[in-house]
């Protein structure tokens, strides 16, 4: 068991490690600016290491530390940027909405990891504040994915596959990148296009296009990480603007070219592996993949994984729960993850 995890430790190191080296190439070649990228990786990176320690020593408060700490940041600070959000549901719409949804997954894994039924309920009812804290901010997109980790989390007690549910998650946020990049490229009918320009904006589509056409013009080394600013012509006819097209993968797609989008699809499955190789319970693992198939999903449509807050908590949530709690006993059949229990591990 423990080698298995040191494996994937190991993959992990090297798929984030992976993703630093190929901006630092991509920034060199390019003259680019890798230091977002490198914040993003370092800051996922602590978070997951602090996230582990935390919840093998102490699973329920940490898990209670890390979701009570978002709605906080959330309550106290919703609309901490660096730049304006001059269109939204651009920019900091975004993040706030991702904080609630990490923080909402946090708090349910933390009642899944609770012995006592009571207390499972109390917390359950305390992942479910953070749709009245997310319209308190005013946050539909926050309501709409902390309603939906939460449903997902108490659906999970009904799962008995983990790897079938980790594989919907997947499949959801390959399906939201997809359209994206179908929106982008105007391969949509006339009919969903409009819809979704509606609700997304005409501006954020363009920026989309602007990404699509950069990538298409240098699909291997990309533009050089923070240079889709420099670059994008609907950028330049908006002085005030945080720079980015407001999608992770199309983003990436400009920036670093083909590579950097294998690597930043390498780094979910990655993260999707890991859940499933988890030791914690398989509600534990799916209340935390549907958290963070909400924060995946939302940065293929908007700038979320730009702040640093998002990616510590991506970080430590997937921490939490792959961590192996430091138990005086065995864990229980219900507990112990599939590959255990058939005699795979």
């Amino acid at each position: 068991m423990r080698g298995h995890r040191g494996a994937s430790d190991a993959a992990g190191v090297a798929v984030l490690g992976c993703c630093a080296a190929w901006s630092l190439i991509s920034a060199t070649a390019r003259a680019g600016r890798p230091e977002g990228v490198l914040l993003a990786v370092l800051a996922v990176i602590a978070g997951y290491a602090c996230g582990r320690i935390g919840g093998a020593l102490v699973p329920v408060a940490a898990s209670c530390a890390v979701g009570l700490g978002g709605l906080c940041l959330a309550l106290t600070a919703p609309y901490a940027a660096p730049a304006p959000d001059v269109v939204t549901p651009l920019g900091r719409v975004g993040a706030t909405a991702a904080l609630l949804a990490l923080s909402a997954g946090a708090l349910c894994c933390a009642a899944w990891s609770a012995r006592q039924r009571p207390l499972r309920v109390v917390l359950h009812l305390l992942a479910a504040c953070s749709v009245v804290v997310a319209a308190v901010v005013d946050s539909p997109a926050g309501i709409t994915v902390c309603a939906g980790v939460v449903l997902c989390s108490l659906a999970a007690a009904r799962v008995r596959s983990r790897a079938l549910g980790l594989t919907g998650l997947g499949l959801v946020t390959a399906v939201v990148a997809g359209l994206g990049v179908a929106l982008a490229k105007s391969a949509l009918p006339a009919g969903p296009t409009a819809s979704l320009e509606t609700w997304l904006s005409h501006r954020r589509i363009l920026l989309w296009r602007d990404a699509v056409h950069l990538a298409e013009a240098h699909p291997a080394l990309g533009t050089g990480p923070g240079r889709f600013e420099d670059l994008s012509p609907t950028l330049a006819q908006s002085p005030l603007s945080d720079g980015k097209p407001h999608s992770a993968v199309l983003q990436m797609a400009a920036e670093q070219g083909l590579i950097g989008v294998l690597l930043l699809a390498t780094a979910f499955c990655w993260l999707l592996y890991v859940l499933w190789r988890s030791a914690r319970s398989t509600r534990v693992v799916l209340a935390a993949g549907a958290a963070l198939t909400a924060v995946a999903a939302m940065a293929t449509v908007g700038n979320a994984l730009s702040f640093t807050t998002v990616t510590v908590g991506v970080g430590l949530l997937a921490g939490i729960s792959t961590a192996e709690p430091l138990t005086d006993g065995p864990p229980d059949e219900a507990a112990a993850p599939e590959f255990l229990r058939d005699g795979r591990g």
